[in-house]
């Protein structure tokens, strides 16, 4: 049950690689014991947001 909140992030970082969707991003992120900890959750997406705007050319299907 402790590593289950890890594994259904993990879960759904799988997903978004698969269905190219940027929500299952926002999800994972939003789901990370860490992150949903320390931050509210407009500022979580916008970090997405930032992070594959930098890594667009690595991340181009998540425009």
């Amino acid at each position: 049950a402790l590593n289950r909140t890890n594994i259904n992030m993990q879960l759904l970082t799988i997903e978004a690689a698969v269905t190219r969707k940027r929500e299952h991003i926002y999800h994972a992120a939003l789901l990370d014991p860490h992150t949903s900890a320390e931050l509210p959750i407009d500022t979580i997406k916008a970090l997405v947001d930032e992070m594959l705007e930098v890594n667009q050319h690595f991340l181009p299907d998540y425009r």
